[in-house]
Formats: structure tokens, C-alpha cells, sequence
């Protein structure tokens, strides 16, 4: 085993025969035009922002944090990609900054910043790299990652110090530039739907999968902001009644050297590079600047059709990896400022898997963040973030910490603690799964939902105490600290993992199309093939997988929370068994909208709209507080009361005993709060039995003074949904319920 300080001595050796200090140098730099003037400029705010300074000339404000830097040149760049540099020479409180005239929107530039290459102490200026701006409001150009962008000898033949060997090729030929924006938009005609909590039903969505293959959209717009908030795109999700959109990453990523080397590229997102631009290879305007007003012209058009816009972002690492990944940003900027090191601190602390981890612990971090947080919702228009892997945000200094220097900015901070903010509540350090630990003001992803829905309908649960818990709530995981029932997101699948139709025709993964002999991806997925792995002629086995999906979606749709789905799940989408499709920027992560005018999947979102229209008619579907389990109004019902199927209000030892059979009865009678004019809220009570048997059962329907008769409102055993069934069965009835079905049930009392 070689020591680190023999490791040092190696490479410093090596290094040595071209004639450097752990230097590689691939030859003399171009001749660089003469600088441009530099006015001292300001401090704040900070990245590249336009407007008129001194004695009235317009120019650009260039302003950048790097404390231990020795120096930092503007580097400008023309149509040609001929570079100008200009000396910032003004530092105040670690600021870089400078006024540079006449420089206006739609220029490109970056940085380029001196300092100690000394990784063993985690110091790791070069400045051969062109590094992007971190406040960068555009970006122009597209990440590709040859050697030359590598702050170290990437081929280095001992790669166990390849970290330590320093190159000096120069990188801005091969790395995009920032874009300067003219900030000039006030949103005054911009009118934010606001939807309260309670009342929210999720839609998940990739902005180029949703739009890529729909024929409604015109095809120079498909895949792009645009695109989205084209009438056709619109029009969908306002049929199907959601609420919100919630877009995977669209803040400016990289891809990452494995797939580019594999012919693949990262699809999802999650590999930030620049946290206030948007992403450029989704705008159909342009690179130049023109995707920032497509974006905020996206979210109007949302808007204006009741639709929020909430974003899933990943402040947790950003595309440079570890210390054998490139040098994008700020790794170039200040290594040891921007991220977690180990105690080696030529090493990353890595919470999150994919290399590094930000470290928010340190003040300009955190501004970084906030900044960005602020800046989507100030002036692009957004109502709310999904945070990826937060828990690796809320961490002290190693430790998971609910008090944590995050969580208490956003907390008191007047325009974040107004928008939505949903929590990933878990990371891959130890201690990192955080499941309902979140203070309030947070909603969370809930996987013990997902993971205990999937056991119900695979008939895989030992009992039904989990599943009462879901269904109602979960208020063993939320019902603390002022927190409601819409802490809970509820979900059954999410962009990571199978869709829904996957999920009842796959019980294993299949990836290979990722290049990774199927090692990628979880093998808990918690699914049922109906008997036949992947698709299938059987007509029984097809009919058993669509009523599969009627038994999830209505299961969702009716359990306290907040719902979330799944863009394409509504239609049936499929990816072939890919439970991982992070790199499948083709059909297989697209959605196919030909399924919609398919007469076999119609039915499906016909049936999902009708199930979100009906929780949006019902409170008592979307309650604001936790159930008691105790009467509160004269008649002596309970606001929820259990079932089994002979009619009799469950037992503790019920609660134990195996079962296929849940009845849960819903008070509307009982729902705390008052409507906006001090009102009592009043609704309409239901039964929902759920069976997940293989079998049929009889269930008695529960008798007075619950009810005097109930009417079917949805049976997931009839292929056809457009209707209501009607059907009215008088209370203490025996009904018949189908095999792996649910029966909803509205409650006729005098």
C-alpha cells in the first residue's frame, strides 16, 4: 500500500520530467487580444447582471465569489470563439468583481482563476480551465469531456495519483460559456394558481419526454419549454385535473464521461452544473439567452391554465464528480470552499453517490443555493422545488441535523417559506433516511406509501396495519410538530423505478439497454408480473394488469395526502422493463401519446381524470388535518372508522390477523375546519372496500347508523369507466367483490 506522502513523491516525480511541479503542459497559449477596460463595479449582486453605470454607459456588472484565489481574469468571447481577458482586480469580502462598458446581453464569457494546485490540501486552482460563471443565467454551448477538461492528467498511467498531476491544456475550446441576460421582465401579467396543499394532485413529467412524441405540438417545438406550454400540452393536463407539474432537472447538467464513452447521454438531469440557467438543449429559441424567456413564457402559460410549476432541483453535488472528475466550475473556483472533503482532503465526502457533495454547511454555499431558490421564484416564476436527496442538505457537519444551517435559512426566509417545498428525505451517508423527520413547512416523498401500496396489491403484507396507516394519512410518520396530512406525498411511482404498467408485467428489471450488464437499477421493486414476465397475448393476463392499474391509480387517489403521478402512467406507458432509464433519451423514456387513441388504454385515463375531478369535488378526500378516530358530531360516528368484510367494525386483533379485505369508511360529516366564510365543512361520506385477494369475497355493507344505502361510484372490476355504475345496494347488503378490485362506495344517510 502506498503511502499518501509516497503517492505525492510519485507524482511530484513524475510531473517533474516534463519540466513542471505536478504540471502537465501541452505547449504556449494563444496570443490574447488587449484587455477591456475594468471599472471597479460592485460586489452584489453576484454573476454577470446588465445595466447602465457610471455617467449613464450600459455595460455588465461581473461579480464572483472565490476566496482563496490569487486571481480571477473575465474571459469574453466573440462569434469566432476568439477570447479577450480582463483582470478583476477589485476584492471585497472574497468577491472578485468588476463594470465592464458595453458589454451587453448575449455576450459569452467565463473564468478563468489563479491560485495554489496543491490537491493533497485540496487546493485545486488551474487556470487553463475556463470555468462557468455559478450564477451563469444562461448558458451557451454543450458539455462534452475530453481531456482537456480535466483540472489533472485524466490518462495519467498511475491513476491512483492521476488527481495530483496538474494539466495545462486549455479547456475553453471545449467547454460552454455563460451568456449575460437582460433582466427586463416585471411578471405583472402573471397570476399563480396558489393551489393550497390539501387541495394539490402532482404530475411528474420530464419536459422533452412529455412533448418529444406528441402530435398535437408542432415538431420544431417538441421536446422544448415551448412545447410544454403549447396548447396541446396544456390542454392534456387540464383534462386530467392536476394541479402541479413537477419538472425533472431543467437547471443547466452535464453528462456524465461513462455514458458519452457508451454512445449514451444522462436524460433525467440530475447532474447540475448551473444552478440559475436553464437548461439549454430544452429551448427552441436559441442558446444565446432566448431559453430564459421561453422558460418564464412557459411557466405564464401554465399558469394561466391553473397549473403550477414546482421544480425537482439537486443542490446536493454538481457534475464534477470526484477528484478524477472534471473541472467545470466550481471545483476551478474554490475546491475547498464549494465542497465536503474528507480528512484526506484530496478526497470528496460523497453522500449522494455521484461523487461529491455540496457543502452547504459553509455561508457562501448556502447564499449559492438560496440565491438560486429566490432567483427561480422572483423571477422565473415557479411555485415550488422538489429537493433531490435533501437529506444530504440538511446535514451538519457529518450528521444529519434538523436544525441544520439549510433547513433554518429557508425556514425564515420571506419568499422561500411561501412556496411548495417537498423533500427527498433521504441520501446514501449513514443515518440518511429521513422519513417524516422533516420540520413543517415541508411535504415529503413518501416511500413507505409506495412500498406499502405495491405489498397490498401484490398481496404481499403480512396484515393490513400498514395500509390502514397509508390510506389515511400516515400520521404514524407526520402527526407531530403542527404537521398535516399533506406532509405526505403520496406516491406509487416516480421517474426512478418502474411505471405503473411496468409494474404489473415485470417482476425483474431489465436495463441492458444502459450498458450496464443490468447492474443498474434497485431490485426491490415490489411487483407482480400477473404471470408472465414482460408483455403478453393472453388476454387474461392483459385484463388482470389493466385492472391492476385501476386498483393503484384509485388507490392513490383516494388515500389522505397528497397525490403524485407519473407522466404517461394515466395511458399506460411503458419502459420495456427499465426500471432505471436514466440514460434513455428515446422511446424508451418518451411518452407515447398513440396510447391515448388506443381503445385498450383510453379507459385508463378516462378513469384517472374521473377519480382526480371527484377528489377535487369531495374535502373529505383532501382532508387539512389528521382524522381522530372519535365522533365529533351528535349522531355518534367516527370521522374514519374500519371494516372487515363481515360488515363489523375492525378489531386491535384484526389489525394482526392475515387479510386481503380493508372497508374504510369516511366520514364527510366530521371534517375539522371551516370554508373561507367561517362555514362548517360538509360532505358526503364514503366506503371504499379494497380487495386484493385472488378470489372473490362477500363483503356485508356496514348497517345503520352508518348508513341506510350505499351507491357505486367506481369498481375497478368493469373495464369501462366513463360512467358512474350507480348501482344501490341498502345498508347490511351482501356484495360481491370481484377478485383484486376496489369498490368505492357514497354513503346515503338521513
Amino acid at each position: 500500500m502506498t503511502s499518501a506522502a509516497e503517492q505525492r513523491a510519485l507524482a511530484e516525480g513524475r510531473a517533474a520530467g516534463n519540466g513542471q511541479q505536478a504540471t502537465v503542459v501541452s505547449g504556449a497559449r494563444r496570443a490574447t487580444p488587449p484587455s477591456p477596460p475594468v471599472w471597479p463595479g460592485t460586489p452584489t449582486p453576484l454573476g454577470a447582471r446588465f445595466r447602465v453605470g457610471p455617467d449613464g454607459v450600459a455595460g455588465t456588472n461581473f461579480a464572483l465569489w472565490a476566496a482563496g484565489a490569487e486571481g480571477v481574469r473575465l474571459c469574453l468571447f466573440d462569434e469566432r470563439g476568439r477570447e479577450t481577458q480582463a483582470p478583476l482586480t477589485e476584492l471585497t469580502h472574497e468577491i472578485w468583481h468588476g463594470f465592464v462598458p458595453g458589454v451587453m446581453p448575449g455576450q459569452r464569457y467565463g473564468y478563468r482563476v489563479d491560485g495554489r494546485w496543491d490537491p493533497w490540501t485540496g487546493a485545486r486552482w488551474n487556470p487553463a480551465k475556463l470555468l462557468l460563471d455559478p450564477y451563469a443565467r444562461a448558458v451557451d454551448g454543450e458539455f462534452r469531456l475530453p481531456p482537456e477538461v480535466y483540472g489533472h492528467v485524466r490518462d495519467w498511467p498511475e491513476q491512483h495519483v492521476a488527481d495530483t498531476v496538474r494539466d495545462d491544456r486549455d479547456s475553453a475550446p471545449h467547454v460552454p460559456k455563460g451568456v449575460v441576460v437582460d433582466d427586463d421582465d416585471d411578471w405583472e401579467d402573471d397570476r399563480r394558481p396558489k393551489t393550497p396543499w390539501a387541495d394539490s394532485v402532482i404530475y411528474e413529467l420530464h419536459v422533452r419526454g412529455f412533448t418529444r412524441l406528441h402530435p398535437g405540438i408542432p415538431p420544431e417545438l417538441r421536446g422544448t419549454y415551448a412545447g410544454l406550454a403549447h396548447p396541446a400540452a396544456v390542454e392534456h393536463l387540464v383534462k386530467l385535473g392536476v394541479t402541479a407539474v413537477e419538472l425533472l432537472p431543467v437547471h443547466q447538467f452535464a453528462h456524465e464521461d461513462h455514458l458519452l464513452r457508451r454512445g449514451l447521454r444522462n436524460y433525467w438531469g440530475y447532474n447540475s452544473i448551473g444552478y440559475f440557467a436553464p437548461h439549454a438543449a430544452y429551448a427552441a429559441s436559441g442558446t444565446t439567452g432566448g431559453q430564459v424567456g421561453e422558460f418564464k413564457r412557459m411557466v405564464r402559460a401554465l399558469h394561466a391554465a391553473g397549473v403550477e410549476v414546482i421544480l425537482d432541483v439537486v443542490y446536493n453535488h454538481t457534475a464534477e464528480a470526484g477528484e478524477l472528475g472534471p473541472t467545470l466550475s466550481l471545483k476551478g473556483i474554490d475546491n475547498r470552499g464549494y465542497y465536503r472533503l474528507q480528512g484526506d482532503a484530496r478526497r470528496y465526502a460523497d453522500y449522494t453517490g455521484c461523487g461529491n457533495t455540496l457543502h452547504v454547511v459553509q455561508p457562501q454555499v448556502l447564499r449559492l443555493i438560496t440565491d438560486s431558490l429566490r432567483y427561480w421564484v422572483t423571477e422565473m416564476g415557479v411555485d415550488g422545488f422538489r429537493f433531490d436527496l435533501a437529506a444530504a442538505l440538511a446535514r451538519s457537519m457529518h450528521d444529519v441535523d434538523m436544525l441544520s444551517p439549510f433547513l433554518a435559512v429557508i425556514a425564515q426566509d420571506p419568499v422561500l417559506r411561501r412556496v411548495k417545498l417537498i423533500a427527498e428525505p433521504w441520501d446514501i451517508g449513514s443515518g440518511g433516511y429521513q422519513v417524516g423527520a422533516f420540520p413543517p413547512l415541508w411535504t415529503e416523498w413518501n416511500d413507505r406509501y409506495r412500498d406499502t401500496v405495491r405489498d397490498f396489491w401484490r398481496h404481499a403484507l403480512p396484515d393490513v396495519r400498514e395500509m390502514g396507516y397509508r390510506l389515511s394519512g400516515s400520521s404514524d410518520l407526520y402527526a407531530w410538530g403542527g404537521r398535516r396530512p399533506y406532509a405526505s406525498v403520496n406516491f406509487v411511482t416516480a421517474h426512478d423505478g418502474f411505471t405503473l404498467r411496468d409494474l404489473v408485467s415485470y417482476e425483474r428489471k431489465h436495463n441492458e439497454a444502459n450498458g450496464e450488464s443490468n447492474r443498474d437499477g434497485t431490485d426491490d421493486n415490489r411487483s407482480w408480473n400477473c404471470g408472465t414476465e414482460g408483455e403478453s397475448d393472453d388476454e387474461r393476463v392483459r385484463a388482470t394488469r389493466r385492472r391492476q392499474l385501476r386498483n393503484l391509480l384509485t388507490t392513490l387517489l383516494l388515500s389522505t395526502g397528497v397525490p403524485m403521478l407519473v407522466a404517461g402512467d394515466e395511458l399506460g406507458r411503458t419502459q420495456r422493463g427499465n426500471n432505471n432509464a436514466y440514460c434513455q433519451d428515446n422511446e424508451i423514456g418518451w411518452l407515447d401519446w398513440s396510447l391515448l387513441d388506443d381503445p385498450g388504454w383510453r379507459p385508463l385515463f378516462d378513469l384517472t381524470s374521473r377519480l382526480i375531478a371527484l377528489r377535487h369535488r369531495h374535502p373529505v378526500l383532501r382532508r387539512r388535518a389528521f382524522f381522530s378516530g372519535r365522533a365529533a358530531s351528535a349522531d355518534g360516528l367516527r370521522d374514519l372508522a374500519w371494516f372487515t368484510s363481515r360488515g363489523e367494525e375492525m378489531t386491535e386483533g384484526d389489525w394482526y390477523a392475515p387479510a386481503a379485505t380493508l372497508g374504510m369508511y369516511l366520514s364527510g360529516r366530521d371534517i375539522p375546519g371551516r370554508d373561507e366564510r367561517g362555514a362548517p365543512v360538509l360532505d358526503d361520506s364514503f366506503l371504499a372496500v379494497l380487495h386484493a385477494g385472488d378470489r372473490p369475497v362477500r363483503f356485508v355493507l356496514p348497517g345503520a347508523p352508518w348508513a341506510e344505502a350505499y351507491e357505486v361510484v367506481v369498481d375497478t372490476a368493469r373495464e369501462d369507466q366513463t360512467g358512474a355504475p350507480g348501482t344501490v345496494h341498502q345498508a347490511g347488503a351482501e356484495v360481491l367483490v370481484p377478485a383484486r378490485s376496489v369498490l368505492l362506495l357514497r354513503v346515503d344517510r338521513p
